[in-house]
């Protein structure tokens, strides 16, 4: 068991987290929520030892074994499988120790250590590995490539794969989704739901979080807790607090205020002088209650974009690829104003190649482009922070940009991404992956673009700032086709999918729970055994067309359930919000005065017109709800 006490913790003589008593049991998932800054990557220093604490005291077993993402990956020449498979240092240990007993003749010791070999899973060592580092994207041919030949991304899941294989006691995973992609990150989730380590994890994938861990731990001013559940139900219980919180302050307020007049009124007064003089005490020992609250420092909109053709762009029997392959082949495609299409597709399928072949950062091969005249792409590749001047501040890029705009009206832009007093004047060589995401997006945004190609757009960035462009995308008015592993991004701004398979781009009919089930059934696929008989190979053959009827089958019960549902739901806001509206006005004393007897039973009988549709949708809905349940596989 972890466990915390009184513990204080700071930073450069900052402190980040006073007094601090938490325990955290063996086998338990914990989520580590908090602003950037807050302390959670300090927290994790401190588990793993790197940073000691200020007082209080921190207890860990001392057997535990921790495993934590390194930082950086120098250009080994290692293979990637060896690499991966030497942050198993009890195992590679083991392995050399038995290569000096057999060079030696030493029949105990071999016995001895072949023994532990197999306790610790040394002979199904390489399967092991070889699995974790598929699911995170890696082929066979990348097992012997050396560490150096790959990019910084793919060393970074290099440094992953590590950690995961090593048989750790408490695994510290930091922003573990941020380079990879939707199907690794359905695979890692997997994977963390399964494994009987102790989990510690940093995420700003909020579905990612519910889906893994039963316990938060959240960072807020200097105080630390933990709350049972995943993020939304800490969210819940946030805004519940928050809530009332807010509402004993207006209390209190109103009390202080009532206090402060009557002592006003009357300490000059003989005979109230020694109830104002109590009164006075009373203020001076009350303890005062925070007003609440919840503020994102992140506040922007798109501008209107200056025109909106349409069709944007259409791209007929198009082919892509790089100099050794094609990717892509026969993509037929037209983006109009308003289109909001997520991308679907396993790691290396091509929807990169697909948003570079629609910016026009690569290529095209064969077929038709057509443009409109006033296309105006905003491009946010995975690789753009690498655009960025690192010697020059955010405020310098905008003037770039707008050399003739008020120094103030861009100081403002800036505000609204957290750019704000000298930050908006700093150099942005420095600044954190995060930092240098949300100038990017700010550049991008500022350039009014019709059409945005969004590659990866939320890799380093916060919660907050996540939620705030999530907003932002919805109101956009423009084209927009984005990649993302990102589910609650996709869920909510992205209209139509589209898989990216097989070298072609096809409409997705299904939504992300279906993706994650088509995935599953790829690799189950790739696993599959190649029967031998012809026979057994056409009753497979057979046994999949009969599987994928019913389950088309199924997706088309379970689509028009929930399109229903959807539908009600908006029914239901907006009635709901007509009725609080005339609830609101019959509550008012000065209602009745002002309308007329006619009008005023007239409002009535539309509030209970819209009581019996209330009362008749939310039926419908639990119906609806209880049939979905009910059909094969809800559970």
């Amino acid at each position: 068991m972890i466990a915390l006490k009184n513990l204080t913790f700071a930073r450069v003589g900052r402190p980040l987290v006073v007094d601090a008593s938490v325990q955290i049991h063996p086998g338990w998932k914990v989520g580590v929520v908090g602003a950037n800054g807050c302390g959670k990557s300090s927290l994790f220093a401190l588990l793993s030892g790197e940073l000691h604490a200020e007082s209080g005291d921190l207890s860990i077993p001392a057997a535990w074994q921790i495993a934590r993402v390194a930082q950086e990956t120098p250009a080994l020449p290692d293979a990637a499988l060896d690499f991966v498979l030497d942050g198993d240092t009890e195992l590679r240990r083991v392995e050399r120790e038995l290569a000096e007993a057999e060079a030696k003749g030493d029949g105990e010791a071999i016995g001895h250590l072949h023994a532990r070999y197999g306790e610790i899973g040394g002979y199904s060592a390489k399967a092991r590995v070889a699995e974790v580092l598929h699911g995170l994207g890696f082929t066979d041919a990348d097992f012997s490539r050396p560490v150096a030949d790959f990019s910084g991304g793919w060393r970074v899941r290099l440094n992953l794969a590590r950690a995961l294989s090593c048989r750790a006691d408490l695994l510290l995973l930091d922003e573990p989704t941020n380079h990879l992609d939707l199907d690794a990150v359905l695979w890692l989730e997997q994977w963390l739901k399964a494994t009987p380590a102790t989990l510690l994890l940093i995420s700003h994938d909020r579905d990612f979080l519910d889906a893994v861990v039963g316990q938060i731990v959240a960072i807020d001013n200097q105080r630390l807790t933990l709350t049972s559940g995943g993020y939304s139900d800490y969210e819940r219980a946030k805004a519940a607090r928050l809530a009332t919180q807010q509402s004993a302050y207006e209390a209190q307020q109103r009390e202080i205020a009532h206090l402060t007049r009557f002592v006003e009124r009357f300490k000059a007064k003989a005979t109230k002088a020694r109830q104002a003089q109590s009164r006075v005490k009373m203020l001076e020992r009350m303890e005062i209650v925070a007003a609440a609250h919840v503020d994102s420092p992140f506040h922007f909109s798109f501008r209107d974009p200056v025109d909106l053709p349409d069709p944007l762009l259409v791209v007929e029997k198009a082919a892509a690829g790089y100099v050794d392959r094609r990717i892509l082949d026969n993509v037929t495609l037209t983006l109009r104003p308003g289109c909001r299409i997520g991308l679907l597709g396993r790691n290396g399928a091509g929807k990169s190649t697909l948003v570079k072949l629609l910016a026009g950062a690569i290529a095209q091969s064969g077929g038709e482009r057509k443009e409109a005249k006033a296309l105006n792409i905003g491009y946010f590749a995975q690789h753009q922070l690498e655009q960025l001047r690192p010697d020059e501040s955010p405020l310098q890029h905008m003037q770039r940009l707008e050399p003739l705009t008020p120094e103030q009206e861009l100081r403002d832009y800036l505000g609204g991404f957290d750019f704000r007093g000298d930050m908006a004047t700093r150099a942005v060589g420095p600044f954190s992956g995060g930092e240098k995401s949300r100038l990017a997006l700010a550049l991008l945004i500022r350039t009014r673009p019709n059409l945005l190609l969004l590659d990866e757009p939320t890799n380093h960035l916060d919660l907050e700032m996540r939620e705030a462009l999530t907003f932002a995308l919805q109101d956009y008015e423009g084209g927009m086709v984005v990649v993302s592993h990102d589910r609650h991004l996709l869920r909510t701004c992205a209209d139509e999918l589209l898989l990216v398979a097989d070298g072609a781009v096809t409409p997705f009919d299904g939504d992300l729970d279906d993706y994650a089930a088509w995935l599953a059934a790829q690799r189950s696929a790739e696993k599959a055994p190649e029967p031998d008989a012809v026979a057994e190979k056409a009753e497979r053959l057979q046994q999949r067309a009969e599987a994928k009827a019913s389950r088309q089958a199924l997706l088309a019960e379970r689509r028009k359930f929930t399109r229903e549902i959807e539908q009600i739901d908006r029914q239901l806001a907006q009635w709901q919000a007509d009725k609080a509206a005339l609830d609101a006005q019959f509550a008012d004393p000065g209602f009745y005065a002002a309308v007329d007897r006619a009008k005023s039973e007239e409002m009535h009988r539309a509030a209970g017109e819209l009581g019996e549709r209330i009362e008749a949708a939310e039926l419908r809905w639990l119906e609806l709800h209880e049939a979905l349940e009910a059909l094969p596989g809800a559970d």
